[in-house]
């Protein structure tokens, strides 16, 4: 199969309309149909329903879109690896979501300076989670990930911190003088729905950047629960209150299995060091 057969069938997949679809790449109607019609021949399956009102994806559908994706974004990584490996002067790209980091980034890249292995870093800030899909297409090398929220399928991942949990509120919320409260208290208020949530699964905002949900819960039209390092980014509008009954969430550092980098590794041990020997008032240190 080529490149272009994967590029023209997700993006069929995902707008599930050709005509979308062949806006999106840039090409004409007909010559897509004609495409994803001869790689279902050539493949001996259906991947598609088609009616006159609608395009579904069969299961076959759902496994080549899956699988595609990461056939590109492999593809894309091979060519941004190779490209950075060629520069005179290499860099390690980090990536993580504002606040993303525990509060740990600053004394892990001290730490990591005195690697005779370390190279520059380049930090990189993405949206609310998208910090796989940075490290899968080689956008980045290593990031920042939150366990159970971030997907770490195909990663080598070290832990480094367990944070609890706050409901974070406007200030005049009637909750927001409360020592503490319940996940049930809260079941009622807008909860923020997440990239790749179900528009049904909450009934607040869809919310796409901390900022973002920052300003909706000061507007009084979102309520979050979060990782508690997040208290140092609140304004003074809002407040945050521990959730006893919430999971803790996981800061760990994530990298695509089987890399090879020296300087990559060097900067796992320094992450390591640093979280074994960390005392924060507002996070658990794990063993690494």
């Amino acid at each position: 199969m080529e490149t272009r057969e994967f590029v023209y069938f997700v993006a069929v997949a995902e707008e599930l309309h050709f005509g979308h679809a062949a806006a999106r790449i840039g090409i004409a109607q007909p010559p897509l149909s004609r495409a994803i019609k001869q790689l279902e021949q050539r493949m001996g399956v259906s991947l598609l329903r088609r009616t006159s009102r609608s395009v579904a994806l069969t299961p076959a559908g759902q496994v080549l879109l899956h699988e595609a994706r990461k056939a590109l974004d492999a593809m894309e990584a091979a060519v941004r690896r190779s490209q950075r490996a060629a520069r005179e002067d290499p860099c390690l790209p980090v990536v993580m979501k504002p606040g993303g980091d525990g509060g740990l980034l600053s004394e892990i890249l001290i730490e990591y300076e005195k690697d005779p292995a370390a190279i520059a870093v380049e930090v990189l800030v993405c949206g609310l989670g998208e910090q796989a899909a940075w490290l899968r297409d080689g956008r980045a090398e290593v990031g920042f990930v939150q366990h159970p929220y971030d997907d770490l399928a195909g990663f080598d991942t070290e832990v480094l911190l367990e944070q609890r949990q706050v409901a974070v509120l406007p200030r005049s919320h009637p909750l927001a003088r409360r020592a503490a409260v319940t996940f049930n208290e809260l079941r009622d208020e807008p909860l923020p729905r997440w990239p790749g949530m179900d528009a049904d699964s909450t009934s607040g905002p869809e919310v796409r950047d901390s900022a973002q949900l920052m300003q909706l819960i000061a507007l009084g039209r979102a309520v979050a629960v979060l990782p508690e390092s997040m208290l140092s980014r609140l304004g003074h509008d809002l407040v945050g209150v521990p959730v006893p009954d919430a999971p803790p969430t996981t800061v760990m550092i994530a990298w695509p299995e089987r890399s090879h980098s020296l300087a990559l590794a060097a900067f796992v041990r320094a992450a390591s060091t640093v979280a074994a020997h960390h005392h924060s008032p507002t996070a658990i240190g794990l063993p690494a």
